[in-house]
């Protein structure tokens, strides 16, 4: 279930420094020219085995025009009601403001946790100065460096420990039936898909991108077939995030996808794969969902003997690494293969539940192994001796050999072919770990 962690503060405290941090890579840009961060960003962090949702918030301007202000005071706003929990960052070297303390004030009516987050406390007469940060009154205070990482885990052992009181959107649907979150960009065409699958308007469809402001669940019930569809607001490219109601609808589709055991994700045959549709589909497969690709709106493509094959085996090549998923072609508004899509989500939901006997699995891995040796590193000969599979949500395999560190990737994928070859893990993200024997 999804958890989501926003940071907050005013402007050049270092949130997108430390959202950077988090995160392990450069996705918010970062200056020291204050109000940097307009658009929020999204992410998703990982400490100590639990993984959550990250926000990252624009700061109060100050001497800014008042509209934009206010714009960022709603979405910060709009930040706070979805989080489950919010870091609060403050900067030690300039010590309290007016901004800091009406900043305090927002959170302190918000009845959500709060972790106060000293930033740049990178040495002793910085630590002794930000004791007086102590005076706004929150419990969890933390003193941290965002650029050298100091404190910062301390900091996320407070989060991983508020993820256990968190009623973590605990949903009365029962939690054996599959559910399905219909993700992709605006005006794809994911409502019409739910109403042609329901027979009935159950969402508003219109033209005008950006309609569904909030996930919907429907519960369906026909032919033998039981599952949960979950209609998604469209996820699109964070510079086109203007309106708050907009980001606000981001927000709740990246956690549709958390709740979802599948994600269908659908595409415009006319437009083809873009960067922001690839963008979905990593967050996607990060988070360890199932995943059928849906190219609709088909019937519009002027076709040749091969335009499907040749359509395929280049949006196979655009999603690669991890390209094994079915994909199928569709028309919502003709209801062309519509019900195909449903089956071969559910074939996918029952790959992604697989277990695989130990006994097989080291029968079939280990002849693989035999028949082709990890790379010999610095002279050591790589042992693998036994695999098993971890009691996990997406199906994980442990590898246990002599020297664990020193797989790398090329073989890694050979290993990870070789499982989805022997044992039909379609659709499906497969996590390997390698660890000492």
């Amino acid at each position: 279930m999804s958890f989501t962690v926003a940071i907050t503060g005013r402007p050049n405290v270092g949130k997108s420094t430390f959202f950077n941090r988090l995160l392990e890579q450069r996705k918010a840009i970062v200056d020291d020219v204050s109000g940097v961060t307009r658009d929020r960003q999204y992410g998703v962090a990982e400490w100590a085995g639990k993984s959550f949702n990250l926000i990252d918030t624009g700061g109060f301007v100050p001497q800014s025009e008042d509209v934009f202000e206010v714009e960022i005071a709603k979405q910060v706003n709009i930040a706070i009601d979805e989080a489950n929990a919010i870091i609060f960052m403050v900067d030690s070297s300039t010590g309290i403001t007016n901004l800091d303390e009406s900043m305090a004030d927002l959170l302190r009516r918000s009845n959500k946790p709060v972790l106060l987050a000293v930033n740049k406390v990178d040495n002793h007469n910085r630590l002794m100065e930000a004791s007086e940060f102590y005076s706004l009154g929150f419990e969890h205070i933390f003193f941290i460096s965002s650029i050298s990482g100091s404190g910062t885990g301390e900091l996320l052992d407070a989060v991983n420990s508020s993820m256990k009181d968190d009623e973590q959107n605990v949903s009365d649907i029962d939690e054996n039936i599959p559910k399905f979150a219909i993700i992709g960009q605006p005006n794809v065409g994911k409502s019409s898909l739910l109403n042609a699958l329901i027979g009935q308007e159950r969402t508003i469809v219109s033209d005008i991108a950006g309609t569904t402001r909030d996930t919907i669940h429907t519960h369906y019930n026909l032919f033998n077939k039981e599952f949960v569809l979950i209609d998604t607001a469209g996820i699109r490219r964070k510079n086109k995030v203007h309106e708050d109601l907009e980001f606000y609808s981001v927000i709740r589709a990246i956690k549709a996808m958390d709740e979802a055991d599948i994600c269908l994700f659908l595409l415009d045959a006319g437009k083809g794969i873009t960067a922001q549709d690839l963008a979905i589909y990593s967050l996607a497969v990060k988070k360890g969902k199932g995943i059928v690709v849906l190219v609709n709106k088909w019937d519009l493509i002027e076709k040749e003997t091969n335009t499907a094959r040749d359509y395929e085996k280049e949006l196979k090549q655009r999603l690669a690494p991890f390209n094994d998923v079915p994909l199928v072609f569709i028309s919502v508004t003709e209801k062309q293969r519509i019900f195909k899509s449903i089956e071969l989500a559910l074939e996918v939901y029952d790959n992604k539940h697989r277990k695989v006997a130990t006994s097989k699995l080291n029968d079939v891995m280990l002849k693989a192994i035999e028949h082709y040796h990890p790379p010999v590193v610095r002279g050591n000969a790589i042992k693998i001796k036994y695999v098993t599979q971890l009691p996990t949500n997406t199906p994980s395999f442990a590898f246990f050999c002599n020297y664990p560190d020193d797989i790398k990737a090329p073989y890694r994928n050979y290993l990870e072919n070789k499982l989805r070859e022997q044992f039909d893990f379609k659709g499906v993200p497969i996590r390997l770990f390698f660890r000492k024997k």
